[in-house]
């Protein structure tokens, strides 16, 4: 392991690290939070009715191939369409970076820094700013700049509307999955996080 890494995100005794444990609260806070994500998204809707003609989930599998009819499939709930593909992308993805998140607090403390915020951000950065965009899922990252990029502004670039909702949807989003992580990893190994000390421990 890379002193820098180790320097930076800090590192935990390697018997105290519980993966397996580390797994069963990715995927039950994945769910979770992914539920919690949605929840947010309804006093704070990220993209204009236009945009949600064909969002980024949607954008994302046609760009692998599916059409459109596939990717805009739906399902009926309470007499109400829902996205069938979209909310499976969406907890797959709330699912995924939770497992990553869990796993990576067993070996680097720092990564669960202002209660899972900071990672929270850098997914956001990394998934809205920089990927989705410069594939073609969503539009230009840039409110204030007007330009083009190639098939990906046919409605303007992203609004400061939809930065405020991502970002802070994210940020509450991880926090959920680091309230999940902390109680049910405790109750299950009976310990503390990795770091911290067994004397100190309170149950």
């Amino acid at each position: 392991m890379p002193t820098w890494l180790t320097t930076l995100l800090g590192s935990t005794d390697p018997s105290r690290r519980r993966l397996k444990a580390a797994v069963i609260v990715g995927v039950i806070g994945g769910f979770f939070s992914a539920i919690v994500k949605f929840g947010w998204e309804v006093p704070f809707p990220p993209r204009t009715p236009e945009r949600q003609i064909t969002n980024p989930p949607q954008a994302m599998l046609e760009w692998f191939g599916m059409s459109y009819d596939q990717s805009h499939a739906t399902v009926s709930f309470s007499n109400t369409e829902l996205p069938i593909m979209s909310f499976i992308v969406h907890f797959s993805f709330a699912i995924v970076f939770a497992l990553i998140y869990c796993v990576a607090a067993e070996y680097f403390p720092r990564v669960k820094m202002w209660q899972g915020a900071v990672f929270g951000i850098l997914v956001y950065v990394f998934a809205h700013v920089i990927v989705m965009p410069l594939l073609g899922w969503a539009p230009n990252p840039f409110p204030w700049a007007d330009v083009a990029l190639e098939g990906v502004n046919q409605y303007g670039p992203q609004t400061w509307s939809e930065h405020f909702s991502e970002l802070w949807g994210h940020i509450v989003w991880l926090w959920s999955i680091e309230i999940v992580r902390r109680d049910i990893r405790n109750r299950i190994t009976h310990e503390p996080d990795a770091e911290v000390p067994l004397a100190e421990a309170t149950r």
